[in-house]
């Protein structure tokens, strides 16, 4: 009974932890929300805006995937393991910097418009609905393309073999194999895309803006730091969290399994079509390797020559970023491993730390100043708070690596460690932390790359003269101080990925097996 008491006492003080930072920022916004009278016609011009916005970049992103990954999954050629890695390079990347990447392949001085004026066509632009559902695309098409790809990787090869020993042409396979695994992955897949574009604050701060292309988020920061109307963003982010909630049960409602049952291995797909749909996939993999990897390239081009001219405000950003992302990792670990290790045993420790999921960033930071703001300056916790926010918003995705590593781990090795007494810190160091350091390394790797990379809860608290790298980059921006601009986002890019990369190394290599 003290044993078990014990071991169960670090999730039960994770779990408070994580609930008090969830429900005390809600339960401050519903208090001080008093209603929905509060709120404007503009306002609810940016809820249908952040609808429809996200079902059309949902919608896109999924439409895209589909042939991408048939492309994919159908082709053998050198690189293609690389290309697929790359694919998920998106969803690390801070939004400020793949934005400033479309700037310089879509904006007015960038790539596309340069080859569209030469030609004598007119221009695009990359600012507004467009611009927004274009960046959203640009984040989300990698993951809808590797989710639609690990559906096709899932069909049995007893099937593929049976449709081939068939003669199966193209419609009897689209028919028989590629709809039911379609219909099973994209609702899920649109669905987390669109959970994804509800809470977009970045994309639209920058891009977005105006009546026409402002999002819920953008709007609570706009009743925030603008009109300091508390009772609004309140208002506005309990239509935030409304939204979510119905999203997340309509999201567990139809994500379902495909009905293919187990096969017996995977082998290679069918043999690829020559002829026209040789050149067709070509195209379309090439197309989508540009348009993923061009903003980057043209990023990297125009500021790493920039590197040396970036003020020394900017260096001192980069060092709180750097700060701040180390002590989100360690807060995000302190709260996930404890959680995780009692999940199997303990419902409501998953629940816990699933929590932040039916909130946004800006929601809480929204309720923390509002808890805040009576006892304390709030521009004070600007830091805390950013980094008790950025923890918390990356508890879901560690816990979600660690649970089923821990899953097996405990049917594996709970006899075993038993039997030899095997408890407490001993049992930590020599079991647990081994076993577990391959997820807990890819953890340690997101919410560090997460971290470096938020522009939200700072943008609240921050009076200016407290900065982090991506605030100091947005406001370079702002000041149309361009060339510093990109060499400030392709610092941020490359301490991003490399804080990614040094963390998930420590894991693998931390890792017996």
């Amino acid at each position: 009974m003290a044993r078990g008491l014990r071991q169960i006492i670090p999730a039960a003080l994770a779990a408070g932890v994580a609930v008090a930072l969830v429900a005390g920022p809600l339960g401050a916004v519903i208090w001080r929300a008093g209603g929905f009278g509060a709120l404007r016609p503009a306002d609810l011009e940016a809820v249908w805006f952040t609808l429809w916005q996200a079902a059309a970049s949902a919608a896109l992103s999924c439409a895209l995937a589909v042939p991408v990954a048939r492309a994919l999954w159908r082709r053998r050629f050198v690189g293609r393991g690389a290309l697929i890695a790359l694919m998920g390079a998106p969803f690390l990347l801070p939004t400020v910097v793949a934005v400033m990447g479309l700037i310089a392949v879509f904006g007015r001085r960038g790539w596309v418009n340069g080859a569209l004026g030469a030609l004598g066509l007119p221009e695009v632009t990359v600012y507004g609905a467009g611009g927004v559902i274009l960046a959203h695309v640009f984040f989300n098409l990698p993951l809808a393309t590797r989710m639609v790809l690990g559906g096709w990787a899932a069909i049995p090869a007893e099937r593929l073999r049976l449709a081939a020993a068939l003669g199966l042409g193209p419609r009897e396979i689209a028919r028989h194999l590629e709809r039911p695994m379609l219909r099973a992955v994209l609702p899920g897949a649109a669905l987390a895309i669109f959970l994804v574009c509800l809470s977009s604050f970045a994309v639209a701060l920058i891009l977005g803006g105006g009546p026409r292309a402002t999002t819920i988020e953008l709007a609570i920061y706009q009743a925030f730091r603008l009109d300091f109307d508390l009772a609004r963003a309140a208002a506005l982010a309990l239509v935030q969290v409304a939204i979510c909630l119905a999203a997340l049960a309509l999201a567990a409602r139809v994500t379902r399994a495909e009905g293919f049952g187990a096969g017996l291995d995977r082998a290679q797909p069918l043999a690829a079509p020559a002829g026209a749909r040789r050149a067709k996939d070509t195209a379309l993999i090439t197309l989508a390797a540009a348009f993923l990897l061009a903003p980057l390239a043209a990023l990297l081009w125009r500021g790493l020559p920039a590197l040396g001219a970036l003020p020394g405000s900017i260096w001192a950003a980069c060092a709180t970023s750097l700060a701040l992302a180390l002590g989100a990792t360690a807060l995000t670990l302190a709260l996930a491993l404890p959680l995780a290790l009692a999940a199997p045993r303990a419902r409501w420790a998953e629940a816990a730390g699933m929590a932040p999921m039916a909130v946004s960033g800006l929601v809480l930071g929204t309720g923390l100043f509002l808890i805040a703001r009576p006892f304390v300056s709030p521009p004070a916790l600007a830091l805390p708070v950013t980094l008790a926010t950025n923890a918390l918003l990356s508890l879901p995705f560690a816990l979600r690596l660690l649970l089923p590593e821990v899953r097996r781990l405990q049917a594996d090795y709970d006899r075993l460690a038993s039997a030899l007494s095997l408890t407490g810190l001993a049992r930590l160091r020599l079991l647990t932390l081994p076993r577990l350091a391959r997820p807990l390394g890819l953890s340690a790797g997101i919410a560090a790359a997460f971290s470096m990379g938020d522009l939200g809860v700072i943008t609240l608290f921050s009076d200016g003269r407290t900065q982090t790298l991506p605030l100091a980059l947005y406001q370079l921006m702002g000041a149309y101080r361009m060339d510093q601009a990109a060499a400030a986002a392709s610092l941020l890019m490359a301490l991003t990925f490399a804080l990614f990369w040094a963390f998930d190394r420590i894991g693998q290599h931390a890792d017996p097996r």
